[in-house]
């Protein structure tokens, strides 16, 4: 047909159930859908459009001739192309039946619905979006689904980077999956959290120690985190400053910095924020370039005061707060600011608790990383 074609005679095409009609038309159908002077009303009509995706969704993806199913997907990622952002009101449409056909028994099928989805996630809805309605498929009840659905998040992953989701959400699906009794969805669930350890990190392997996972099975995926870390495949190096923000945490509680500045030390810690230092002159991008040694030592050598009372750290804070909020001071002065205590920098101070203490000759705090 030449010349412009309305949304009716779309609906008309799609809406057939005649399978060889089906086969005839789909590709058509998806030409005529990329173009803008053939198909010019196509979002015009908000109902004809929510019937027309709707309609490809139920009927055409899931049909149970694969061909047709790839025509649905050709017709849905003509859609997706034409609308972009526009597309995201039919996301959630559409996932049902794509999160369906990443457990198909056809690989063409599979491969090109991953396709699709990262491509929703590229060009209508930014991959956080798509994957919270997504997360439902790790219980699906096709085993070949939940691998599937492992595999897209380890593209997605490769695609759009870990900081394109937010892990906290998802891991906790990946380690339950770690006990499904299907093989290749353990497999699967053992490569994500591998593919997640590339991308952020040493965080990981603490925060999966928060998970209660049994300590062989923890045993099992820290020998693949190290596998990886020798082999140098890391995408981010595994003490990257990166790795210890509160935002990219994966288990989405107090960032990993935190928890590690507490266990180095048996005393009281105030921590004031995640401080950087410059870099050691070793190559700092090779995977593993600071180990742990180097790692305490670095943090345990920073400026400490000494106070004898809440009240003095509570002077001391706001001394270095109104010095280090001052926009017109010179840096140097500022950072002059934090090892307030001049005459005292190798004082080395311990603490066991910030109640006021009965002796002055005990001090009662110990603040080491005063930045704020």
């Amino acid at each position: 047909m030449e010349g412009p074609v309305s949304m009716d005679y779309l609906l008309e095409q799609v809406m057939h159930k005649d399978l060889g009609r089906r086969l005839q038309v789909g590709q058509e159908i998806a030409e005529l859908l990329m173009s803008e002077d053939r198909c010019p009303d196509l979002d015009q009509d908000q109902a004809a459009l929510d019937r027309l995706v709707d309609s490809v969704a139920s009927s055409w993806v899931n049909s149970s001739n694969f061909k047709v199913v790839l025509l649905g997907m050709d017709i849905l990622s003509a859609l997706v192309g034409r609308l972009q952002e526009r597309f995201r009101t039919q996301v959630g449409t559409v996932l049902p039946s794509l999160i369906d056909r990443l457990g198909d028994s056809k690989d063409q099928v599979r491969e090109q619905d991953q396709a699709l989805l990262l491509k929703i996630m590229d060009q209508a809805a930014n991959p956080q979006y798509v994957w919270e309605r997504m997360m439902g498929g790790f219980k699906h009840k096709n085993n070949r689904t939940r691998e599937g659905l492992c595999l897209c998040l380890i593209s997605t992953l490769n695609v759009f980077g870990s900081q394109s989701l937010t892990l906290s959400k998802i891991v906790p699906h990946i380690c339950n999956l770690l006990g499904d009794p299907t093989s290749q969805v353990r497999d699967g669930a053992m490569n994500c959290l591998v593919e997640i350890y590339r991308h952020v990190g040493e965080r990981v392997r603490m925060d999966l120690g928060k998970k209660g996972l049994p300590q062989s099975r923890l045993n099992m995926i820290f020998s693949k985190f190290d596998e990886v870390q020798c082999s140098g495949n890391m995408v981010l190096s595994p003490m990257s400053d990166k790795n210890f923000e509160d935002d990219d945490s994966v288990d989405g509680g107090r960032s990993s910095s935190s928890s590690k500045a507490t266990s180095l030390s048996g005393r009281k810690v105030v921590s004031m924020g995640s401080f950087r230092r410059p870099a050691s002159g070793r190559d700092g991008s090779a995977a593993g370039a600071v180990d742990e040694d180097d790692f305490i030592q670095a943090f345990e050598d920073v400026p400490s005061i000494q106070v004898y009372s809440n009240r003095e750290v509570e002077e001391a804070l706001t001394k270095i707060r109104d010095v280090l909020s001052d926009d017109k001071r010179d840096w140097e002065l500022r950072v002059a600011a934090v090892p307030s205590d001049d005459d005292d920098d190798d004082a080395v101070v311990s603490s066991t608790r910030t109640s006021p203490v009965s002796s002055p000759s005990s001090p009662a705090t110990v603040l080491p990383n005063l930045w704020l």
